[in-house]
């Protein structure tokens, strides 16, 4: 009777475990969630990355870290794997429908994202916090959003990025990735179509 106990106590704690990393991920978002002041300190947790008065920190090409990994199930339902967009410069997008910042900047992303898609800059959300996909679909509805957003209630893939690199730390962030899969640049705030392109424009010009 021990032997048959002891894997499901093994089993629950690795069960819990990953749970409390989960809502530690969301619990760190949820401090500066909808609107943090975008101030960061350059060169930390050995990203060497400068942050200009715009809030947008940037890491010079030879600096930049790999992305992670992000794949997982839209909002439609369909798989994604954002390492299929290599070649091209990826706009993630760090959002929740329940977020008044993230609806702000909503018709600016989508807009730049149909204003450059022949460029070959790609947009991919990821909808986070949104315990249903309903809301998050009602939100690409009202605001045109065109392009895919990656379900991720609590905050998984957020936890992949690594340690020390541009990773999304409020919620709206964004993130730019180049068209060798790196880091290379993010913002903890909301955007407008202004500052969204001063983001982007840099990276399409890069040979």
């Amino acid at each position: 009777m021990s032997l048959g106990r002891a894997p499901r106590r093994r089993s629950n704690h690795t069960r819990h475990a990953a749970a409390a990393a989960a809502v530690a991920v969301v619990g760190a978002l949820t401090l500066s969630a909808c609107g943090g002041d975008g101030s960061t300190s350059s060169g930390t947790g050995g990203a060497k990355f400068v942050t200009g008065d715009s809030g947008i920190s940037t890491v010079a090409k030879g600096d930049r870290q790999d992305a992670p990994r992000l794949d997982g199930t839209t909002l439609e339902g369909k798989k994604l794997d954002i390492g299929d967009f290599k070649g091209k410069v990826v706009v993630m997008n760090v959002w929740g429908s329940w977020c008044p910042p993230c609806r702000a900047e909503a018709p600016h992303f989508s807009k730049v994202a149909k204003d450059t898609k022949s460029d070959g800059v790609e947009f991919v959300g990821i909808n986070t916090r949104d315990d249903t996909k309903d809301p998050a679909r009602k939100f690409e509805e009202d605001y045109g959003v065109a392009y895919p957003s990656l379900y991720d209630p609590i905050g998984k893939l957020i936890l992949r990025f690594p340690k020390g690199s541009l990773n999304p730390q409020a919620i709206p962030s964004t993130i730019v990735i180049d068209r060798e899969g790196r880091i290379a640049a993010r913002t903890l705030t909301a955007l407008n179509e202004k500052k969204l392109r001063q983001m982007i424009d840099p990276l399409i010009a890069e040979k």
